[in-house]
């Protein structure tokens, strides 16, 4: 089996020419889905209203990254794809869940440009909770990609089955020409030793260190819990899901790795992006708070990778007699 760093190095933004197919990233973030179809062979127009991300996406990719915010107003250019994950707070259990009527929701905005720029294939991600706890706010933006002539399929990925390690689902919903499936789940799984265990037990100065104090809320988190194991990084498996929370925060599941001293170390950034399948040479901007929230927010390249390699497979063949035939048993 090849490396995790060999996985890695298919990583290469060089390859965005290589289909001629243009591709609109809205709310882009710092590039993540961009980076993995960029290797696939897809150039990239990014859409992102944070700054830093924006100067993250714009010293690594190939593609350019507009500082914009984003609404249904916004016109652009001619695309063959839009890709993007589209913010979905309002539509959390605790909110007013509005669904397309929310103002705070930037679904309408990826419909609306769909609708306006009429891309041979449309895809978004999302948080895994769409599915069951908004199942009809998804129904209702499935239903608005179909009223544009699109087939759509959706499943729930696991990025772990893609050379990720690390154990993060998302929903992936994709419209299409029809005929489209999803890319078949590897056969091997990289573990957080894969990613780490050349840096595992590195200490730097941007370290910190789990406190006396937060050591003995940990373990009251974890006996809450009824957590098994401790929920330390273990190396001979997958990590858990990275997010800007366990990443910045100081909280009772928070990333750490145990030393051989017996200390245990929160992540850095760049243990962080390891995690997510960024390459070493990907370079993020602003304050270290800033690059905690754009890797724990990004899709994992090594994810989007194997998704747009399935897109550019689907895209070589002609569907187009497919479609006809599923229209006629309607």
């Amino acid at each position: 089996m090849k490396s995790y760093f060999d996985s890695l190095n298919q990583l290469k933004p060089t390859n965005s020419n290589e289909t001629g197919l243009v591709t609109l990233d809205l709310f882009a973030g710092c590039g993540g889905l961009a980076l993995g179809f960029e290797a696939a062979g897809f150039e990239t127009i990014g859409y992102e209203q944070d700054i830093d991300a924006v100067a993250t996406y714009n010293k690594n990719l190939s593609g350019i990254c507009h500082q914009v915010t984003l609404t249904t107003e916004t016109e652009f250019p001619r695309a063959d794809l839009i890709i993007g994950g589209p913010p979905c707070q309002p539509f959390s259990v605790g909110g007013n869940q509005h669904g397309l009527k929310d103002s705070r929701d930037g679904f309408p905005i990826f419909l609306n440009a769909v609708k306006m720029v009429k891309p041979k294939l449309c895809m978004f991600e999302n948080v895994r909770g769409m599915m069951y706890k908004n199942k009809e706010y998804l129904s209702e933006i499935i239903t608005r990609l179909e009223s544009l002539g699109y087939c759509v399929s959706f499943q729930l990925v696991k990025a772990v089955h893609y050379e990720v390690p690390q154990n993060r689902e998302r929903l992936i919903v994709i419209g299409h020409d029809g005929g489209y499936t999803f890319p078949k789940a590897l056969d091997y799984k990289f573990t957080a030793g894969d990613a780490l265990s050349d840096i595992a037990n590195n200490v730097l100065p941007d370290h910190k260190f789990v406190t006396p104090s937060q050591d003995e809320y940990i373990a009251k988190y974890e006996k809450a819990s009824k957590c098994i194991t401790p929920r330390d990084l273990h190396m001979d498996r997958p990590a858990r899901t990275v997010t800007c929370r366990n990443l910045a925060g100081a909280t009772g599941d928070m990333l750490r790795i145990k030393l051989p001293n017996g200390k245990r170390k929160r992540l850095n950034v760049r243990e962080g992006a390891r995690l997510q399948s960024f390459p070493d040479w990907f370079e993020f901007t602003g304050a270290e708070s800033s690059q905690f929230q754009q890797v724990g927010n990004a899709v994992p390249p090594l994810m989007a990778y194997h998704i747009a390699k399935s897109i550019v497979s689907y895209l070589n063949n002609d569907h187009s007699e497919l479609k006809n035939v599923q229209l006629e048993m309607l």
